[in-house]
């Protein structure tokens, strides 16, 4: 009889981490494919923003049909994310960075919101019970509330 196969934690959390590393390079290389050909069929006229617009509308479409979505966004939306992807085909720099500088300040601002909210923390009765013993106080009701 074959005997089990063992492997640690260590090598599980680096094979995991080799097959993401390998993951994440082929997406970067995907995009990177489809920026140059996107960019190629731009410059050829092949095409223009209304096609990207209405091929996002019809990607919303067999979305919500497929149930993975539960509504189409509006038409707002939609030419949003299409002016998102004609700025990486048109490989305007100026509005790409303006971007994420407008990303990285609503991401700084959410949280610094986040920090300011009130957290509750809850200690285990373990822990509990060792703040009884330090302190020499003989627990009523059994439990306490930190603040």
């Amino acid at each position: 009889m074959q005997m089990p196969m063992q492997i640690g934690l260590d090598e599980l959390l680096s094979m995991v981490m080799a097959r993401m590393e390998g993951m994440a390079m082929a997406e970067e290389s995907l995009k990177t494919k489809f920026n140059v050909l996107a960019r190629a069929l731009y410059r050829k006229g092949l095409l223009t923003d209304e096609d990207v617009v209405e091929a996002l509308r019809e990607e919303y479409r067999t979305l919500k049909e497929l149930g993975v979505t539960g509504e189409v966004p509006g038409e707002d939306m939609i030419k949003a994310v299409a002016e998102n992807i004609l700025q990486w085909v048109r490989g305007d720099v100026p509005a790409i960075r303006q971007g994420m500088e407008d990303y990285e300040k609503k991401v700084r601002e959410l949280s610094a919101q986040e920090a300011r909210k009130p957290r509750i923390d809850v200690a285990s009765p373990a822990l509990l019970s060792q703040l009884d013993r330090a302190t020499g106080k003989a627990p009523r009701g059994g439990s306490k509330l930190i603040i």
